[in-house]
């Protein structure tokens, strides 16, 4: 298997980490879960009054095939670490497993696109919400089930099916929200942006190499032209400062005694998490935008992707492309939006070998970063997410 192949298979395995049987029924046992699957964990935080998230659970379950339910600003997320973090900072009281199961037209439409090793078919849904109001804004804080790395069936050479891009587009009609929000884990570009930074940008770019290299839309750059609102990060930024402890690298030394070494290991410095803003020149050009790639790709010191964007996922550009067909259709109503993206891995040292291994150095060292610190950069994220809506909430979303 060669390294691009390798990575494939990596990403969708990162992607799929933490799923339980639990999380693929439709009516979990919540008394047999664990705590933080059902409650979600008390962080401590203090908001500032007035736009503190309040949950807005339903009087009875709605079954799974309603209709979203309408709201001002969707949030939506990915993996389990990325949405275990949402629940912790906006749905106090409400793990994941707590949130609606949503299959709107997943057997008749979705089901036929996806990989049957994917997670959304084993789920057989959409993804699941939970409703929350922040000041005087309507919140539906989502998981996807499906993702751009996961479901493609192939069609062809470098082509295949992209159902999360229909997935937005049901969102968008049933929800009618103002802005969307796609937020979750990433790969730093930049070497002084390190883990816990939170990269926020209007701007997404295609950067396919396997599934979708062929696709129309590859290299595409898509941009929003909503205008930030910052009031509120400075407190965003403030309690993600308490977490700091939770981003602190490991001393390194050699893996095996095998290496010449004497000394102590060599202590990494502190990380202070700060929230970087495409908007604002001294962080990136203005729309820097966040690239989506087809594989588990990361930024080195040597390949030099912060010059083509501000880190490196693998979805947000879908979401682009999604306001973008609604934009060429002369749709109604486009919603603005935006991209959130925490540093759960930093940049990797392109001075490591990359081949010689079984598993090259560089790629071994980005995942054990992203395994070990996905949630809690992702705490970081969800807190930048916050920050915006509590700023939107405050200026008044009419006058966005």
């Amino acid at each position: 298997m060669n390294d691009l192949d390798q990575r494939v298979d990596i990403a969708r395995d990162l992607l799929s980490a933490g799923i339980t049987k639990a999380d693929l029924e439709m009516s979990p046992d919540l008394a047999a879960a664990p705590d933080g699957a059902v409650l979600a964990a008390d962080l401590g935080l203090v908001f500032p009054d007035g736009l503190a998230p309040v949950p807005q659970p339903f009087d009875t379950v709605p079954p799974t095939d309603a209709p979203l339910p309408h709201a001002d600003i969707v949030v939506i997320t990915w993996t389990v670490a990325e949405q275990n973090a949402l629940a912790d900072v906006f749905t106090r009281g409400f793990g994941r497993l707590k949130w609606y199961r949503y299959t709107r037209r997943f057997e008749e439409h979705y089901r036929p696109l996806i990989r049957r090793s994917a997670p959304a078919f084993a789920a057989g849904r959409l993804g699941s919400y939970l409703p929350v109001r922040l000041g005087d804004l309507d919140v539906l804080c989502m998981k996807s089930e499906l993702h751009l790395n996961q479901d493609g069936v192939k069609t062809g050479e470098g082509t295949a099916t992209l159902p999360v891009r229909d997935f937005f587009h049901q969102i968008i009609e049933e929800v009618q929200p103002r802005v969307i929000a796609t937020i979750g884990t990433s790969g730093s570009v930049f070497e002084d942006f390190p883990l816990g930074d939170v990269v926020v940008t209007r701007g997404a770019k295609f950067r396919c190499q396997k599934e979708f290299r062929n696709e129309e839309f590859n290299d595409r750059t898509f941009t929003s032209e909503w205008t930030l609102p910052l009031g509120r990060l400075a407190d965003a930024q403030t309690m993600m400062l308490d977490f700091s402890d939770r981003l602190t690298e490991p001393p390194l030394g050699p893996p095996s005694t095998r290496y010449p070494f004497e000394g102590p290991l060599i202590e990494p410095p502190a990380n202070t998490p700060t929230i970087r803003i495409e908007q604002d020149e001294r962080d990136m050009p203005e729309f820097h935008p966040i690239l989506t790639t087809d594989y588990f790709e990361y930024g080195t010191s040597t390949n030099k992707l912060e010059l083509e964007g501000s880190a490196v996922e693998m979805g947000d550009a879908v979401l682009g492309l999604t306001v973008a067909d609604l934009t060429d259709a002369g749709a109604d109503q486009i919603p603005d939006w935006v991209v959130v993206r925490n540093m759960s891995d930093p940049q990797i040292n392109g001075a490591l070998p990359t081949r010689e291994f079984r598993l090259n150095p560089q790629t071994m060292w980005a995942v054990a970063f992203y395994e070990a610190y996905g949630y809690w950069t992702s705490v970081c994220g969800a807190l930048t997410t916050w920050g915006l809506v509590a700023g939107l909430a405050e200026q008044g979303i009419d006058d966005a």
